[in-house]
């Protein structure tokens, strides 16, 4: 009897461990995914079962206050591809010091790359990143509550994630388009400024338009073809961004409401505005700039033209074999600081753009930089270490787009337990993931910011 009554207590005490242990797992067992916060005791992650789109326990991350918080997980990768990952989101209440920058999303951690961010109450949506490998074998993605620039708070649930392989488009045909700001509609401090692009704006960024295509495929040694789309949005600009540097500009987060549904209608590989920002009784105050550059719509470089100020006593973008044989080069410096981008994040070494006078190149009436310009494009600069500038791979080496995944391969990301006994072993094989790390544990966040470059 008393063998009998010690059995039955033994199988309880089993039910229960068992029953804690599932517990435990549903609820804290993270597939080994790493979590960090920027900010202690402010967030919680646990998994929800109630919440989700599969059979599978939800991610979720709930901040009390803003924070930049995160459910990470390190992967191989194959240099210089194309991956894909995609996840269903659901938010509930949130908010963020930067919408544009950050909110629910997911995130290359260590980069500014990041998808769409959500705020506020969504239920369920598919959201999506796509990212080049570039140079690296390991990357980190992560699903985050907050993002490279700014924080957030409420609550976030992922669920359904999935990582894909796709393959290089390595064609060397790019597809430019320029958006052309007809109208911007911009309060500082009070004062209202209005412009919009006349008719000679337009004719004259049409006309350079056509040659920087031509002059690229020159420049390039015709290792890249360049066809460019213009679009005209009538709807006003009504937000700029600034920094002490540049004074006020057009960042990708300030157009997106404008242009987004075009970008993703159609796969561009640079994105250039049009814009005029004032006349000759006002302006909204720049910085001695013409062109800005370096700037990312996503994974898509990312340029400023801005129209003089008085057109009528500028030769800018005006062709006149007296005064200007080369108006198209604002175009050509700007569209040249993404390949000096992408070139630097791949591993090159090459000259930076502005150091043209370093290697003896001068700026020359009628023409300007042209000669650089040329020789920076065919790795022909002499240097200390021979001939160096723009690799041809550069060329064929364009941002991400879903057409990279029609033959995807899915890779292997989030590990969920297939039965009981392999909960039960993963969650005592990592009992360290069980538990809400640190602040000292916590992994730091690189503080990546978007270059803007001069010209």
């Amino acid at each position: 009897m008393k063998k009998t009554i010690s059995t039955i207590i033994s199988i309880i005490i089993t039910a229960i461990l068992i029953g804690i242990i599932i517990f435990v797992y549903k609820r804290f067992y993270f597939n080994d995914f790493t979590k960090a916060q920027d900010k202690s005791n402010v967030t919680s992650f646990y998994r929800d079962s109630k919440e989700k789109t599969n059979e599978y326990s939800s991610y979720c991350i709930d901040s009390k206050d803003y924070n930049d918080a995160i459910f990470l997980k390190e992967i191989a990768v194959e240099k210089d591809t194309p991956y894909k990952v995609t996840c269903m989101v659901k938010t509930e209440n949130v908010e963020s010091t930067i919408p544009e920058t950050s909110g629910a999303c997911i995130s290359l951690v260590d980069s500014a790359d990041q998808s769409t961010t959500l705020q506020g109450t969504n239920d369920w949506q598919k959201i999506t990143l796509l990212f080049d490998s570039k140079n690296q074998e390991k990357v980190r993605i992560g699903f985050r509550l907050g993002g490279y620039n700014g924080y957030s708070k409420g609550k976030v649930w992922f669920s359904d994630i999935h990582v894909e392989k796709g393959k290089k488009d390595d064609s060397k045909e790019w597809n430019v388009v320029c958006f052309f700001i007809n109208n911007v509609d911009f309060n500082i401090k009070g004062t209202r400024h209005e412009y919009s692009l006349t008719q000679e704006d337009k004719d004259l960024l049409e006309a350079n338009l056509n040659r920087f295509d031509n002059t690229c495929e020159i420049f390039s040694n015709n290792e890249m073809v360049v066809n460019h789309e213009i679009i005209e949005i009538d709807e006003p600009l009504t937000n700029f961004s600034y920094d002490d540097e540049n004074y006020y500009y057009v960042a990708p987060e300030d157009v997106r409401p404008l242009i987004d549904k075009y970008v993703q209608e159609k796969e561009y590989d640079h994105i250039f505005i049009g814009i005029r920002m004032g006349n000759t009784s006002s302006e909204i105050p720049v910085k001695d700039w013409i062109g800005l550059g370096s700037m990312r719509y996503e994974s898509i470089g990312f340029s400023n033209i801005r129209m003089p100020n008085n057109l009528k006593n500028s030769t800018m973008y005006k062709y006149d074999i007296k005064n200007d044989t080369f108006p198209e080069e604002v175009f050509v410096h700007e569209f040249l600081h993404s390949l000096e981008r992408n070139a630097k994040e791949r591993g090159y070494t090459i000259p930076a753009l502005h150091d043209n006078e370093k290697f003896g190149y001068e700026n020359v009436s009628k023409k300007g930089l042209k000669n650089w310009y040329i020789d920076y494009m065919q790795c022909n600069i002499d240097s200390n270490q021979g001939k160096v500038g723009i690799d041809k791979f550069i060329y064929t080496t364009k941002p991400v787009h879903l057409s990279d995944f029609s033959n995807a391969t899915e890779i292997e990301f989030e590990t969920n337990p297939k039965n009981v006994i392999d909960a039960i072993t993963q969650v005592f094989k990592n009992l360290k993931n069980i538990l809400i790390k640190s602040k000292d544990e916590n992994t730091e966040f690189y503080d990546y910011n978007t270059s803007v470059t001069t010209d």
